[in-house]
């Protein structure tokens, strides 16, 4: 068996510390068993940028011709970019060598199914676990190849065919890539639009050496934000590691939730198709729901996890799905999610709106949040239980993830995480006084 640390098989992916918890001898048995679970023809490949990436991509695709499948090289790409090939071109099944927005000594791999259907831990992750311990392959006749493909061309109109180009007005846009794979996608899209992008970090560089590719922390937006400001910019934009997720920065400075990203997206994409479908999760604010219902659409709540909202906007026939942690899923992409393609349709409703970001938000937002807060607890349930026995009076519960209690000029969420004792708050409310009283109390119980 080869040398792993167990726990790297996440819900959605696997991911881990190289080379003390994965290396390239287990990334050729992965390779093995992703052959021998899903017995694909031909597998797309991709990788980010991190230094681990080249040798991982290589034993990797050694363990899948080893088992007679076909290697579809597609280079430096980002992993919307892989959804994307799996999708168009009908391969059967694809990988994305990289760690997304994980510090710079981890690497790992997102997997696909054919219709860049992505597999998670009770969908084909832990088949694939077991296959890679048991060492239980079956025999082929002959050894697979390796071809590359470039699908900037394909990628790129596929993109654009979100937006009207010829309604994109001449913004100045401020793009953190964060030193990921969104310096290679964005430029090659955004020579196609009269916009001026001022680049940040755009040098593919896996040793991240101006901050982090998780824009999800306000510390990793802070040289974005100021440098928007600086340059009297319209707008900026800040992806992750392999630039599937994207985080709005209005002219102001200020960093847009996911939330408000995915109302916004809603409201461009039902002026287009109205009375469609949008699925969002329940940590969003009630900001998306309204702006969904005020735009024609039907809104759905979801629990959190790609793995649980695409089926269900496959389910409901969906156009678009969104997340607070940034993540965008569109029909038409193949249900798969891509920052960039929110980026675009925002940019497009931006134009046509002619108002600055800002305002834009303003006529749609009138809450206050907390943001996620995360706290150590021993037991969850039991906490859980005590926050419902405290909060329940007066409110409306629901379970659908965690614990739900929403009084109508204020709402809480808790759940647990599934991989840490921890629990995370979020709480939203109508009046930024109550917010934070709320928040002390739940915070006390939850300390307590």
């Amino acid at each position: 068996m080869p040398r792993f640390e167990s726990n790297i098989f996440k819900a959605y992916d696997v991911r881990g510390i190289v080379p003390e918890e994965l290396n390239s001898e287990f990334a050729h048995h992965l390779g093995r068993a992703l052959v021998s679970y899903l017995r694909p023809k031909k597998v797309a490949v991709g990788r980010d940028m991190r230094l681990s990436s080249p040798e991982l991509f290589k034993s990797l695709c050694e363990g899948i011709t080893s088992q007679g499948a076909e290697v579809v090289d597609l280079g430096l790409t980002s992993t919307d970019g892989l959804y994307f090939a799996v999708g168009k071109f009908g391969y059967e099944a694809g990988v994305m060598v990289t760690a997304s927005h994980n510090p710079r000594e981890y690497n790992g791999f997102k997997i696909c199914k054919g219709g860049a259907v992505p597999l998670s831990g009770q969908q084909g992750l832990d088949e694939i676990k077991g296959l890679v311990i048991s060492e239980n392959y079956p025999q082929v006749g002959s050894k697979g190849r390796i071809v590359t493909k470039d699908i900037t061309a394909a990628y790129t109109e596929h993109v654009l065919s979100f937006i009207d180009k010829d309604k994109i007005k001449p913004f100045k846009i401020v793009i953190d890539a964060g030193n990921g794979m969104a310096g290679k996608i964005v430029p090659q899209v955004f020579s196609h639009l009269p916009c001026e992008v001022v680049p940040m970090y755009f040098e593919l560089d896996g040793r991240f050496p101006n901050h982090l590719a998780s824009p999800i922390e306000p510390e990793n937006t802070e040289d974005l934000r100021k440098k928007v400001v600086a340059e009297k910019a319209d707008f900026g934009a800040a992806f992750d590691g392999d630039a599937d997720r994207m985080f709005l920065v209005d002219e102001k400075g200020k960093t847009l939730g996911g939330d408000m990203v995915t109302a916004l997206v809603a409201k461009n994409l039902l002026e287009k198709h109205p009375g469609a479908k949008v699925l969002y999760n329940l940590i969003c604010s009630k900001t998306v729901p309204e702006t969904v219902t005020a735009s024609g659409g039907k809104a759905i709540r979801t629990r959190v996890g790609h793995a649980l909202i695409k089926p269900l906007m496959k389910k409901h026939n969906g156009i678009f799905g969104g997340e607070h942690s940034g993540h965008f899923y569109f029909r038409d992409n193949w249900y798969a999610d891509s920052g960039l393609i929110a980026l675009l349709v925002c940019t497009e409703l931006l134009s046509t709106e002619n108002k600055p970001l800002s305002e834009l938000v303003a006529t749609i937002d009138h809450y206050y949040r907390s943001g996620e807060i995360n706290s150590y607890v021993e037991d969850i349930p039991a906490k859980l239980r005590k926050l419902e026995e405290v909060f329940s009076l007066g409110g409306v519960v629901d379970h659908l993830d965690g614990l739900t209690i929403d009084y109508g000029d204020w709402w809480f969420n808790v759940r647990g995480s599934n991989t840490e004792p921890l629990i995370r708050l979020n709480i939203e409310a109508e009046d930024p006084d109550v917010l934070e009283e709320k928040k002390e109390k739940l915070l006390t119980i939850i300390g307590s």
